[in-house]
């Protein structure tokens, strides 16, 4: 009998013993470990890092772009890219090249790093569900998953972000000669705040929302299926038997896909623009030097803003500001990829979003 004990004794402890250690196993499963914590963070650290590098070397283009979307058709200062550039200079001097560019930094750096981040997520969400529908554990993703994957990125970095871009674009059309100037991003958020309500932060966040499901879907999508397609084919010696694309190579897929996400996108963003400025008492007088165009401002809402855009000032005013952006999105996206996965490299993160 007490060897039965003794048995039973032995059977019930080396139970416990499994169980704690199948709890343990569990909890290891659900817990992050800490090189994906140290994964995750280095990710984010690298994307951020891409938006600011880009964002800043095209900072001058960003100013003049968003200068020529709101800027009244009656009333022109800044006449095209070059002349618009040399105006700034003439009359704001260099620092006004790039006025407002802190402002967009502190928006764009967590905006990239959520942004990149997101894509990643989604991405392996995204293929994980196309596996089980499929029952094909090697598929890969399509260019429109990869679309989807991208609109979910846009999505969930442009709406965390949303508020920095408003007080961005007011501060940015600020002028020497502005009757109010905001003194700082700070200021801007507390004087929206006070004046206009909270509600004024997320002006034009439909459009946005909007808008870049096409432009970040297909920067994502252009960008990887390009990628993608360069190395199977291997054309005119792009591609090294190790399957590496070169720098060059790799600027310029993100070249066509920011040429493709700004054209389908760009309407949607002149838009937003001005719903922004839509409660501004200075905003008219910022924008043409004086009150005639006040009521120009005045948008119920997105369609509105179309209807009101195309009717006073015609179909092209959707494209204004397209050149300098055009020639600010090629290098800016091209350069935020490129940088995105040198600094990942980098930091020692073995995932890219090419893998």
């Amino acid at each position: 009998m007490a060897s039965e004990d003794v048995k039973a004794s032995e059977s019930a402890v080396e139970k416990i013993v499994n169980l704690a250690e199948e709890a343990k196993l569990a909890r290891q499963e659900i817990r992050p470990t800490s090189h994906a914590v140290i994964s995750i963070c280095k990710s984010l650290v690298a994307g951020g890092v891409a938006g600011g590098v880009s964002r800043t070397a095209v900072a001058p283009l960003e100013r003049l772009k968003i200068l020529l979307q709101v800027q009244n058709s009656h009333s022109i200062k800044y006449n095209g890219t070059i002349s618009g550039l040399k105006y700034i200079w003439r009359t704001e001097g260099f620092k006004g090249l790039f006025k407002g560019n802190g402002t967009n930094c502190a928006r764009i750096v967590p905006n990239s790093a959520v942004k990149f981040f997101s894509y990643e997520q989604a991405s392996k969400g995204i293929l994980y569900l196309y596996q089980q529908q499929t029952g094909n554990e090697d598929a890969q993703l399509t260019p429109l998953l990869r679309l989807g994957a991208g609109a979910c990125a846009g999505i969930i970095a442009m709406s965390a972000t949303y508020p920095m871009d408003m007080v961005r674009g007011r501060i940015t059309v600020q002028t020497e000669k502005s009757p109010y100037q905001y003194r700082g991003m700070v200021h801007a958020l507390s004087t929206i705040l006070r004046e206009e309500g909270p509600r004024a932060l997320y002006k034009g966040w439909l459009p946005s929302v909007i808008g870049v499901i096409p432009y970040v879907g297909l920067n994502f999508a252009v960008y990887e299926s390009l990628k993608e397609w360069l190395v199977k084919t291997k054309p005119l010696g792009l591609v090294d038997d190790s399957t590496e694309l070169g720098v060059v190579t790799r600027l310029a897929c993100g070249a066509v896909a920011g040429t493709m996400g700004q054209t389908v996108a760009y309407p949607l963003d002149v838009v937003r623009r001005r719903m922004q400025m839509v409660g501004w008492k200075d905003a008219a007088s910022i924008i043409t030097g004086d009150g005639r165009s006040k009521a120009s401002l005045e948008y119920s809402g997105m369609i509105d803003t179309f209807r009101k855009t195309v009717r006073y000032e015609g179909f092209s005013a959707l494209y204004k500001g397209l050149v300098p952006n055009s020639v600010k999105v090629v290098p800016s996206i091209a350069i935020a990829f490129v940088t995105y996965e040198q600094v990942k490299d980098l930091l020692g993160v073995e995932i890219r979003i090419s893998d």
